[in-house]
């Protein structure tokens, strides 16, 4: 899968708490190049609940499965992801435990950015850095004020 590929996806992708940062095509080449590929299994754990981990993925294809364990009722399945979505979107904004667990549906390909590769993405180009930092916390209060409905 290539970076345009993912870059299709993001943008095609019709979902209430999809990642939208204002990048204009040159803006989100630059961007693109800071993420990594990698490929996971069905049922392979990519982020785990309760593990200290700053980084940020983007479904290129496949599907992902959200749940949380713990509670009265055990594991409750939160979310299911489609190409184009972002997960693990507070490691941007401060050190602490992943809430949930994010599992591989089907085989999938996500594209990874580290705390480190972003850090020199703020280096380097502040003002993309900026709008990655408010489209992301775009779809964290999305997220956040949906899981509070959701209780209430």
């Amino acid at each position: 899968m290539s970076h345009e590929q993912l870059l299709h996806a993001i943008q095609s992708l019709n979902a209430a708490d999809a990642f939208r940062p204002r990048l204009d095509a040159a803006q989100w080449r630059n961007f693109l190049q800071y993420l990594t590929a990698h490929h996971i299994r069905s049922g392979e754990l990519l982020v785990k609940q309760g593990e200290l981990d700053r980084t940020v993925y983007f479904l290129g294809e496949g599907s992902l499965q959200v749940y949380a364990t713990g509670g009265t009722a055990g594991a409750s399945r939160s979310a299911i992801l489609r190409p184009g979505a972002m997960c693990g979107e507070p490691g941007l904004f401060a050190d602490g435990m992943r809430t949930a667990n994010v599992a591989a549906m089907t085989t999938s390909t996500v594209w990874a950015m580290r705390l480190p590769r972003f850090e020199e993405l703020c280096a380097r180009t502040p003002a993309i850095a900026l709008e990655i930092l408010r489209a992301a916390g775009s779809v964290m209060a999305l997220r956040m004020r949906a899981n509070i409905a959701q209780i209430a």
